[in-house]
């Protein structure tokens, strides 16, 4: 299930992240600006160091919440590459998810997750 796509499992595209930006350009910059922006947005304790992603669903580092993300976790388990090819999507989880993002974020993440 190592996907085709850099699309994490709720549909967040990964090459717009600003943690996988700074993974793939080594940009400590980048880490300390995200991570305090995230510590306001997320209440919770960021530090540039965490600002350190290869991917919602590749193997390699994950940061933070992401470690232990529902959706991803539950991806996994089902060997799905997101929730969209999941026989229960869509669930609580994800809308649940979906519904904490701006609304134009959440319609590009659910067309993302059309099979």
């Amino acid at each position: 299930m190592e996907g085709g796509t850099n699309v994490g499992a709720c549909g967040l595209d990964c090459a717009e992240c600003p943690a996988y930006i700074a993974y793939c350009t080594d940009d400590r910059k980048l880490r300390q600006e995200t991570a305090a922006q995230w510590q306001l947005m997320y209440d919770y304790p960021f530090l540039a160091e965490d600002i350190n992603c290869s991917g919602c669903m590749k193997e390699g580092a994950k940061i933070g919440h992401c470690k232990s993300c529902d959706m991803r976790v539950c991806a996994h388990l089902k060997d799905v590459d997101n929730c969209g090819e999941c026989v229960s999507y869509p669930c609580s989880k994800i809308e649940n998810f979906l519904d904490t993002l701006p609304d134009e974020m959440a319609r590009q993440n659910k067309k993302r997750l059309k099979v």
